[in-house]
């Protein structure tokens, strides 16, 4: 691994974390908290092998992952990142944020996973009435279902398909990302091609804000004032 040789913060961290790859494997390590090599390929499509042993051995003498064997029946190493590993997610959170525009240029040709969306969702949606009874919606965009779950509030992603769904999206991830944010209304992404089941109002619940609602909530309201006589 080069080094920039400088005494700054940001350029030793980039020695450690800004080769190729080496961010977007610390990306699957928190979506999964632990993963098999052979999980790791099918969420870094195009990675070469010998890189991502490279990529592996550095972060683990780097101590942001350790790797453990694991016992019968998986009897396969598993890799997982340290508390040094997990503080890691807000700068990746930050980067997501930031690289949200460029989703809008992305070709048709670009890979995807699933579970990829775990970490924005839960980033960015929240449960709007947590009094009320939980949630569940499955989306359905890419490789394999996701499940949104509201908790105490929060709103968690997982893998799979729901049990008995309360709403279901179907459509292209760029759909169900655009609905979810509030980005594209039910009505319009229906237009497009998204497939909806279920109650709209349990879209609200977890749907994020847009920046027309937000000001008309802050807007007060109108009063009207009588004349007395």
């Amino acid at each position: 691994m080069r080094s920039y040789k400088q005494f700054c913060a940001l350029a030793k961290a980039l020695d450690v974390i800004g080769d190729r790859w080496t961010l977007l494997i610390v990306r699957e390590l928190l979506i999964r908290a632990s993963c098999r090599y052979t999980d790791l390929r099918t969420g870094l499509p195009g990675i070469p092998t010998n890189l991502l042993v490279d990529r592996l051995r550095e972060l683990e003498h780097a101590g942001l992952i350790v790797r453990e064997e694991a016992p019968p029946p998986i009897a396969t190493a598993l890799f997982r990142l340290t508390g040094r590993g997990r503080d890691l997610e807000p700068a990746l959170q930050a980067l997501g944020h930031w690289g949200a525009p460029l989703l809008g240029k992305a070709t048709g040709k670009d890979a995807f996973r699933t579970h990829w969306l775990k970490l924005p969702l839960e980033h960015h949606l929240c449960d709007k009435m947590p009094g009320r009874p939980p949630i569940t919606i499955e989306l359905r965009a890419g490789d394999e279902p996701m499940t949104l779950e509201t908790v105490e509030g929060r709103v968690q992603a997982r893998p799979g398909a729901a049990r008995a769904p309360d709403a279901v999206l179907i459509g292209s991830p760029q759909l169900v990302l655009a609905v979810l944010t509030a980005k594209l209304s039910l009505n319009d992404a229906k237009a497009a091609g998204l497939r909806y089941e279920g109650d709209p109002a349990i879209l609200l619940r977890v749907q994020v804000v847009s920046a027309s609602q937000a000001t008309n909530r802050r807007r007060p309201a109108t009063q009207t004032v009588r004349s007395t006589r």
